[in-house]
């Protein structure tokens, strides 16, 4: 195939809420292209881009698939992405590898929930962007309450590039750029090229006007032109329009079928010659703090954005050439890992067909197979000097699970699958927590969460079983408390004894050092699980040697790493060991720790122990329609409202929750909002445990 230069690739990716229509818009432009003779449907299963088992199982696509068309001497790289915010991982990826993004709509629904979050994500990276309103000839369709939903996202800079009409039953479509009325057969295709009717003259010519505008205002050479003349020709105002989506300032809307293939090669035409090339981008600040020249003569960069792993192929790598150009055999070094890469084999993917070629450009998407010790988010470049593309940061997972293998022998093959599920999709963490004793999943929601459980069981062949987590509460004591302990044992020749007398307090922030004690040494532990353990040494008199104290301070943290109410860890509390005896022969470390961690437990129970929970900060975004049950829903769960902002027509509630009390949250406000409000929540403190469910876990 022919190799292009970063002039003439154009690294375009699909976004956009569920069933908008972006796989359609995909398998549509690769039949324009004739890259395909005939078009798959999602219905049918047998679109380039869906193309895994369990995306046909579903009806949906569930991971982003790179393709790509040529178009009038142009490369189109083409990412389709899920709509699903379960799957965001796949959409973030993707946007930070394009250099356009578009936006498309379901012209029934127009501005969604799933396209707010999407937006969030674009506008982050502030790429340029473009707008599709798809099933224009929909019976349903409203491109009007389209635009206003696109306005509202993103303000005036929205520009009209092009509207639906019917003319006599014939779908068509007024394009304000090029000021022509395009007219459509039922089986779509190429248009007949027509007039603008005389009744649309005045709508065309003012939105015409508008689009002069702003493309004029995003350069001050066009500007001055535009004052001179007062108006621009088509060319100029392409160099406005490329303008303004590089400063994120200009956000074209055009109009398609892509069904029934109608507006697909004038949108193509617009990437082709408008939209933003490899070349065009600005320039990129690596980890190191250098300026990443986008050239084909700078030494070769390779930033790696997607794994996937093939039971027949194996491990793939998809990566973007940031800089040089790379060729099959090429040797590159991994800048996390420092290990050498060869390149055996460079591929152009469309969905699971894979094209071998010689080499790929500066701009360009590729593959490549079976890297030994590369993984998303990490670069490849040249021998010599170090390159690090900045990684992509993902999103905290929404639930968590505790996930085992149902066979105890599985459990190492169930390790190993899910580093490989977290490789291909990071926004899937995988942590065993020391403390719970369990293997914590974090994942996005159900939809995610049941994606995950049938790769283990299908791809993986390990069959896993996933339940509630437990919770990671924490021990501390309300009030002061004394306790000794006596540790003798006599069994034949040298024995141990050891007599420790303490005292405990609760510790906080501040607090006045403690009266009535000769203080000889103080020691602050810095806990690793949160918290402190202040050790003071109030030893008078030498009744216990100073070498000895190392030995109960250990008794008491181990004591402190399993807490006599519940297992937890214990936090916040000093101890002032002031009193003891010990014997010349007998006493020695072991007893000593045995002693102090007796006499700590002792202290313990009667220092008024109270359990502490973690409390999560949940912020949610909900529609100002739904904000009452979701409320009713919240305070259910012993939350307490902190603060409501709102935004548009949204309400934003901050509240404070009890993690146990998030268990299926994400279900439940799917629920509750039909899918329309979006949360995240973060730790944020550790607070007392109301007494009645204090009971119940002691008891249990």
């Amino acid at each position: 195939m022919k190799i292009y230069d970063d002039k003439h690739i154009k690294n375009v990716v699909f976004v956009g809420a569920h069933n908008s229509g972006k796989t359609t818009l995909a398998e549509t432009m690769l039949f324009e292209a004739g890259l395909i003779n005939r078009r798959g449907t999602v219905e049918t299963q047998n679109t380039v881009s869906d193309y895994h088992e369990i995306e046909h199982e579903r009806g949906t696509s569930v991971y982003a698939t790179p393709l790509h068309t040529e178009w009038r001497n142009y490369k189109i790289n083409i990412i389709d992405t899920p709509g699903l915010d379960d799957f965001v991982g796949e959409i973030i990826s993707s946007i930070r590898v394009a250099d356009t993004i578009v936006t498309v709509l379901n012209a029934q629904h127009g501005v969604e929930i799933g396209t707010e979050i999407i937006w969030n994500y674009v506008n982050n990276y502030s790429k340029p962007t473009l707008f599709v309103v798809n099933q224009i000839d929909h019976v349903n369709a409203n491109f009007e309450n389209s635009f206003k939903g696109i306005k509202a996202l993103v303000g005036n800079n929205a520009a009209v590039i092009q509207y639906p009409l019917v003319i006599d039953g014939a779908q068509c479509i007024i394009d304000v750029l090029k000021m022509k009325c395009y007219k459509f057969s039922p089986e779509g295709g190429k248009p007949e090229k027509l007039p603008i009717p005389e009744d649309q003259k005045e709508r065309a010519d003012k939105l015409h006007n508008e689009l002069v505008e702003k493309a004029a205002e995003n350069d001050e050479e066009l500007l001055e032109l535009f004052f001179e003349k007062g108006t621009l020709n088509e060319d100029e105002m392409r160099v406005g329009i490329k303008a303004g989506m590089l400063n994120h300032e200009l956000f074209p809307v055009f109009c398609v079928s892509a069904l029934n293939d109608m507006g697909s090669g004038r949108l193509m035409g617009f990437i082709d010659n408008v939209a933003p090339a490899a070349a065009d981008l600005k320039p990129e600040q690596t980890v190191e703090g250098d300026m990443l020249v986008r050239k084909k003569e700078a030494p070769t960069a390779l930033f790696v954005f997607k794994t996937v792993y093939q039971p027949s192929l194996g491990q793939i790598s998809f990566f973007k050439v940031k800089s040089g150009e790379v060729k099959a055999n090429d040797k590159l070094v991994n800048s996390r890992t420092g290990d050498t890469e060869i390149l055996n084999h460079l591929y152009i993917m469309d969905g699971k067909k894979r094209e071998s070629v010689p080499k790929l450009e500066v701009g360009d998407i590729g593959a490549t197979l079976k890297l030994k010790s590369t993984d998303t988010n990490d670069t490849l470049h040249a021998p010599g000097k170090s390159i690090t593309i900045k990684p992509i940061q993902y999103p905290e997972p929404r639930t968590h699970k505790a996930v085992s293998a149902v066979k105890k022998n599985e459990e190492e093959k169930l390790s190993d699958a899910l580093k490989k599920i977290h490789n291909q999709d990071p926004t899937v963490v995988i942590e065993f927590s020391k403390e719970l004793k369990q293997l914590i999943l974090g994942c996005q929601g159900e939809l995610h969460l049941a994606t995950i459980k049938w790769i283990l069981n299908n791809i993986y062949g390990v069959e896993a079983k996933f339940e509630q987590p437990k919770i990671a509460y924490r021990e501390t004591i309300q009030k002061a408390s004394n306790a000794n302990y006596r540790h003798k044992k006599q069994s034949g020749g040298a024995g141990q004894f050891a007599q420790v007398h303490l005292k405990i307090e609760p510790w906080y922030e501040g607090m006045p050092e403690p009266e009535g004690f000769n203080i000889r040494g103080k020691e602050e532990v810095d806990l690793d699980w949160g918290g402190k353990l202040v050790f003071y040494n109030c030893i008078v008199g030498g009744v216990i040697d100073i070498r000895y104290l190392p030995s109960i301070k250990k008794g008491i943290l181990e004591v402190m790493e399993s807490g006599p109410l519940t297992g937890s860890y214990i936090r916040d509390v000093r101890v002032m060991v002031y009193d003891g005896k010990m014997h010349s022969v007998d006493s020695n470390d072991i007893a000593f720790k045995i002693a102090g961690a007796h006499a700590f437990k002792e202290a313990f129970l009667n220092a008024k122990p109270k359990l502490l929970e973690p409390i999560q900060e949940l912020t949610v975004k909900v529609p100002e329609e739904m904000v009452g049950n979701v409320m009713t829903d919240l305070q259910s769960r012993r939350s307490i409202i902190q603060g409501i902002d709102s935004i548009d027509h949204y309400q934003i509630l901050k509240c404070a929750v009890p993690q146990s009390e998030l268990y299926g949250y994400s279900t439940n406000l799917r629920s509750l909002t039909q899918g329309k409000a979006t949360f995240n929540s973060a730790f944020s403190a550790f607070k007392a445990v109301p007494n009645n469910i204090q009971a119940n876990l002691v008891k249990n």
